[in-house]
């Protein structure tokens, strides 16, 4: 996979959590992942499709890190995964590729973006649709590991 296509997701999701959460994060080792089962408690999953690229971006978090971003976005904290928490790993999920398209058309690359899906509950699985490898990094911050996965099949 082109890492063109990859540090923009890196940059923006650095980005988000930063400026929405007050969360700073330091980026792991990438990897290329084979299974199907998300590293977290809740992933937000989102599929981008456009002229030239085709792929999917998914970020997961667990839970105790998912309820310490909705309490430092929010100022509200529940006590466990409930829909305002999945609305809000939705609603990261669908800023932090926000902010990768607007990269990667700066570079000339074009998609449009689906609607992100939540899933949560311990060992949940991301499919995602595309052919590439699938790009996993953890992010490490004061408050837990945050887990994206990056796909396109170029």
């Amino acid at each position: 996979m082109n890492v063109e296509f990859v540090n923009p997701f890196l940059s923006s999701l650095v980005n988000v959590l930063s400026t929405m959460a007050q969360t700073e994060l330091k980026p792991g080792k990438a990897r290329v992942k084979t299974d199907e089962v998300a590293r977290g408690d809740v992933s937000g999953l989102i599929g981008m499709v456009g002229p030239q690229v085709k792929g999917s971006f998914s970020i997961s978090f667990d839970e105790q890190i998912a309820l310490e971003v909705m309490n430092r976005m929010l100022g509200e904290k529940p006590d466990k995964i409930n829909e305002e928490v999945t609305d809000m790993v939705g609603e990261i999920t669908n800023m932090v590729c926000g902010g990768a398209k607007n990269l990667l058309g700066e570079k000339g690359y074009d998609f449009d973006m689906a609607t992100p899906i939540v899933v949560s509950g311990k060992g949940h699985t991301i499919k995602h649709k595309s052919e590439g490898k699938k790009i996993s990094m953890p992010f490490e911050s004061d408050i837990g590991v945050i887990n994206i996965e990056v796909c396109f099949d170029k």
